[in-house]
């Protein structure tokens, strides 16, 4: 029963997101590392741009800056993935360059980050 509640729990926290409010609190909290234009480039950390639903360490103009423990970290970018990573980036993969972010441990923001990166559509480019 337990696997079953933690399996479905959290998807229903991601669709009850706020993405206008997740915007907000991308922008307080991850934009000084990570845009999400398309073609704008990549500040310190990866341009977010359509990332959801592609495998980590796969932005092609960051190919160079990515960690080893990222790129082979196996998983693609969905909202339970995302939803770890926001606690605690280090703990999902050890080594990876964003050992330095202190996570976000609101349920509520993390549901509305994944809300707002979730409206961002796949680039079948990128």
């Amino acid at each position: 029963m337990a696997v079953i509640f933690s399996t479905v729990v959290p998807h229903a926290a991601f669709a009850q997101g706020n993405a206008d409010s997740g915007k907000a609190i991308f922008g307080g909290r991850c934009a000084a590392c990570h845009y999400v234009e398309k073609d704008r480039g990549d500040p310190l950390g990866a341009n977010l741009d359509g990332f959801f639903g592609r495998p980590a360490g796969s932005e092609k103009t960051y190919q160079t800056q990515y960690s080893s423990a990222l790129k082979n970290s196996g998983f693609t970018w969905d909202a339970a993935t995302l939803d770890v990573w926001l606690v605690n980036p280090a703990r999902l993969v050890p080594g990876t360059r964003m050992a330095g972010f202190p996570g976000l441990s609101s349920v509520t923001q993390r549901a509305d980050v994944i809300a707002y990166l979730s409206t961002l559509t796949i680039k079948p480019e990128r």
